[in-house]
């Protein structure tokens, strides 16, 4: 239930943004902050919260988190204007934070049999397609009857279910030597990830040599270099760096930031061609959609089939192919455009999408040893969100400089990218390399 709240809240936003922007009068750049500044504080808050979660218990920390989302999204749909929405989203990712990374670790401490336990992670794996699948139907019948403000009434009662279901089912457990917290890393983190979001959605309306433009990307360098020179030092450090020596591991998270700021990209662009561009409504823009999530909801179990039996080569290939061609029929896409071409794209770049997820993890902890494997999995789910508020960063920017079909040519630029670093990152060298680093074999 915690899954599925969170991805229904990815698709509901974006369908939504059109009418928030004509409600609230919000310009490209706070468009983006409403999902950029939830994407942000998620990304900076996942690694220390499952952390948290190991040190105090896991189902208090969830059910805290289920309680501070479910809070904010009550607050999100009261908010009075453009600022009170993006604080509102904040407390959300707050939230949200604590929900994912401690779900799966009480998944797997409650379910200690492996066949079990692969039922139980199949089950969550599938809400999250079904998640998506239905979020754009269900925003777009919300946002056309009840208006933008509804959107976040969803989340309520599934939140109270999932509280009252917690206290009832879901044992408490700790990790018998909990993670040290690491202040420093994680506020260095949050500068890195704050400073270059900023300066991107900030560049266009501010001007890219403006002072205040340079000081953010000054504060994401400066940050960057400290975590370099802080984190090695730690016995028990926030991100191991040594980790990003593994060519899998670093590969899986550059295939992750680039698989996710397609999607991101994709969802904030299309949303504002549909509803903007086109003019169609937000259930039918929702509707237009569907091949999209609906792929991505039906092959996701077949991605994990094949890493089983392929490994993550062949799922990658396909992933990074059919982002990028699934963006071809909209580079050239218009106002009068035919719906059959944007639906093939759709249907292509999900298919597409439905193949990288789990050759993400698979690859981030292959040839881990187990104690570093929980890390790496978290690093990987880190990079995700990265992505995603980088993709939405990026081609917000693109739009507001007022180009954008430039905007649908990096996101097929994106896709290639996830298929050149899906053959590099699973090679012959990638993996004699992994054993050389571990000492184990990948």
């Amino acid at each position: 239930m915690s899954l599925l709240i969170i991805s229904l809240d990815v698709t509901v936003m974006n369908i939504a943004l059109p009418a928030v922007r004509e409600d609230l009068g919000s310009s490209v750049s706070g468009l983006q902050w409403t999902i950029d500044a939830y994407t942000l504080v998620l990304a900076s808050l996942l690694v220390l919260s499952g952390s948290t979660a190991d040190r105090v218990g896991r189902r208090r920390i969830f059910q805290t988190g289920l309680a501070l989302f479910t809070a904010a999204s009550l607050l999100c749909s009261i908010a009075p204007s453009l600022g009170w929405l993006i604080a509102f989203r904040i407390l959300q990712a707050i939230g949200g934070s604590m929900l994912n990374p401690v779900a799966m670790s009480i998944i797997t401490n409650t379910f200690t049999e492996p066949r079990e336990r692969a039922r139980a992670i199949g089950v969550w794996g599938a809400v999250n397609g079904f998640g998506l699948a239905i979020g754009p139907v269900v925003g777009g019948f919300l946002v056309h009857g009840l208006g933008w403000r509804s959107i976040f009434w969803i989340n309520v009662p599934v939140g109270v279910g999932a509280l009252i279901l917690t206290a009832l089912f879901v044992p408490e457990s700790r990790a018998p030597r909990p993670r040290r917290l690491d202040p420093a890393g994680q506020l260095l983190v949050l500068l890195l990830l704050a400073g270059i979001t900023f300066g991107i959605i900030e560049g266009p309306d501010v001007g890219w040599s403006a002072p205040e433009i340079a000081g953010c990307f000054a504060v994401a360098a400066a940050a960057l270099t400290g975590l370099l020179w802080w984190e090695p030092r730690r016995a028990e450090p926030l991100i191991e760096i040594g980790l990003f020596r593994r060519p899998p591991f670093s590969g899986a998270v550059l295939i992750a930031i680039c698989a996710f700021a397609a999607l991101g990209g994709f969802l904030f662009l299309n949303t504002l061609y549909l509803q903007e561009t086109r003019g169609l409504s937000a259930l039918r823009a929702g509707l237009y959609t569907l091949p999209l999530a609906a792929a991505s909801a039906l092959l996701s179990p077949l991605a994990g089939r094949l890493v089983a039996a392929r490994g993550t080569r062949l799922p990658l290939a396909v992933a990074g192919t059919g982002m990028a061609l699934g963006m071809l029929p909209l580079t050239w896409s218009g106002p009068h455009t035919p719906a059959w071409q944007l639906l093939t794209g759709y249907l292509i770049f999900g298919i597409g999408f439905a193949m990288v997820n789990t050759p993400i993890t698979n690859t981030a902890v292959s040839g881990m040893p187990r104690e570093r494997a929980g890390v790496a999995a978290a690093i990987a789910s880190t990079s995700r969100q990265v992505g995603s508020a980088l993709g939405v960063a990026v081609i917000g920017a693109v739009v507001a400089s007022g180009s954008p079909r430039a905007g649908w040519w990096i996101l097929f630029g994106l896709g290639l990218a996830v298929l050149v670093l899906g053959q590099v990152s699973t090679g012959a060298w990638a993996r004699e390399r992994a054993v050389v680093v571990t000492g184990v074999s990948a």
